[in-house]
């Protein structure tokens, strides 16, 4: 790289006729003549949260031993090339998702209550009320550094009008974000729509007919800023340009693999919505595909992610699993259905670990993105059979630029308020929050 008294901003979009496409870091990026030690380990936190719908079977989850000694169990085992930048935490609970008098509706609380910790409103109509998620607190923080605050998505289509749960709203059981205590951010299960908004046009979203035009000519929208990228890349050093090419050719991928789904038909009976692949496993790829391009970006620092809504009853053919989710999981110790939950357990674990293979490949800065985050995964409910909302499953992987010592399983005293969690999360990201629905303090996440 030529060094002139210039640096290329952080911020810097390659710009055409409905098109905005946000960098990757780059070494151009970097003050000029800055001292080493002044960049590094400067990039910026990144939080992400998966949550997985109807529990988990905690005997093939939690592991034995505390301490650097885990092991992973069946479910949690794809996660083992990660073993190191893992913290598995154990002893979490949301008292917020039990009943409280209110009865029936342990779906709908549990992901209402999960990123909140507050006891939903038991309501069908307009009038549900909720509390403000961990997530959205970081985001306010956070936000006002990049093109998008936040990213809601899902891996199943949703609404959130009508009763879900034993007189509990579908806002509850569908939305895992919410602005503020009235309103509930719904995911987005669309791979094309997510890839429109985060390289559509900085002013909106191309347009529908815009959009059409472009896939009738067969038109990338790399095609739409080619002078632009053009003009950049001819100011570029040559490792600079590499990691350019690099990351616009990942961004074409993910746009020929919607272009994909979009053309393959759904089988008999599946509804199926435009762009989204019909195979799960392709499905929660390109949308953590799109996860990584947006960290990569910086277009975002706060992502969450329904793997499923809460009371799913998707099925798993693709792993021999015909029967609907929901109903396995009140299993009454049927060992052959406590199988089968087995493996969807372990099948959405390994979509986990695809994110984490992506984001340990993806270099920023003098790290790589993995390092720079929190990506935490879990449920509102452990056991699916007896909706138990105490001894929570919980991963977080990446270590926060060094703010979390990983490889660690560490067991906190039963119904240890998982909000302490969320606020020992927010903390590392530099978010001065004080509480978070019923938390009762923060957790020590630090030490050998």
């Amino acid at each position: 790289m030529i060094v002139t008294g210039k640096h290329l901003s952080r911020r810097t979009l390659l710009r055409g006729a409905g098109a905005a496409i946000g960098l990757p870091f780059l070494d151009a990026m970097v003050p000029a003549l800055a001292a080493p030690s002044k960049s590094r380990g400067a990039g910026a936190v990144r939080l992400a949260v998966l949550y997985v719908p109807n529990g988990i079977v905690m005997n093939g989850w939690t592991p034995a031993a505390e301490g650097r000694e885990f092991e992973l169990r069946r479910a949690a085992e794809p996660l083992a090339p990660f073993k190191d930048s893992l913290l598995m935490i154990s002893g979490l609970a949301h008292n917020n998702g039990r009943a409280l008098a209110d009865g029936p509706g342990d779906h709908a609380r549990a992901a209402a209550s999960y990123l909140t910790g507050v006891h939903p409103r038991k309501t069908a109509g307009a009038d549900i009320r909720n509390g403000i998620s961990f997530d959205q607190i970081a985001a306010n923080h956070v936000g006002k550094a990049v093109r998008f605050p936040s990213l809601e998505l899902g891996l199943e289509k949703t609404g959130s009008v009508g009763n879900c749960d034993s007189g509990y709203s579908c806002a509850y059981t569908n939305n895992l974000a919410w602005r503020n205590d009235t309103a509930p951010l719904p995911p987005e299960a669309s791979p094309r729509m997510v890839f429109e908004r985060l390289f559509g046009a900085a002013e909106g979203p191309m347009d529908p007919a815009s959009q059409e035009k472009r896939r009738l000519y067969s038109k990338s929208i790399l095609d739409l800023a080619r002078e632009d990228t053009a003009r950049l890349r001819g100011g570029l050093g040559p490792t600079d340009r590499r990691k350019l090419d690099e990351y616009l050719y990942s961004v074409r991928e993910i746009e020929k693999r919607i272009e994909s789904a979009a053309r393959t038909e759904a089988p008999a009976g599946l509804e199926k919505p435009s762009g989204v692949p019909v195979d799960y496993a392709e499905h929660a790829r390109l949308v953590f595909d799109l996860v990584t391009a947006a960290f990569q970006a910086d277009l975002t620092r706060v992502v969450t992610v329904m793997m499923g809504r809460e009371g799913s009853n998707r099925t798993y053919r693709e792993i021999g699993v015909s029967d609907a989710h929901h109903g396995l999981t009140h299993h009454k110790g049927d060992p052959e259905k406590i199988e089968k939950i087995a493996r969807i357990n372990r099948y959405h674990v390994e979509q986990f670990a695809y994110l984490l293979g992506k984001l340990r490949a993806s270099a920023d800065g003098d790290a790589n993105l993995l390092d720079r985050s929190m990506i935490l995964y879990g449920s509102g409910i452990s056991d699916g059979n007896r909706h138990d909302h105490h001894d929570l499953p919980a991963v977080v992987a990446g270590s926060a630029n060094g703010a979390l010592v990983t490889g660690r399983h560490l067991r906190y005293p039963q119904e240890t308020p998982a909000t302490n969690l969320f606020l020992s999360m927010l903390h590392r990201m530099g978010v001065p929050a004080e509480s978070i629905g019923d938390s009762s303090g923060k957790l020590e996440l630090a030490g050998v």
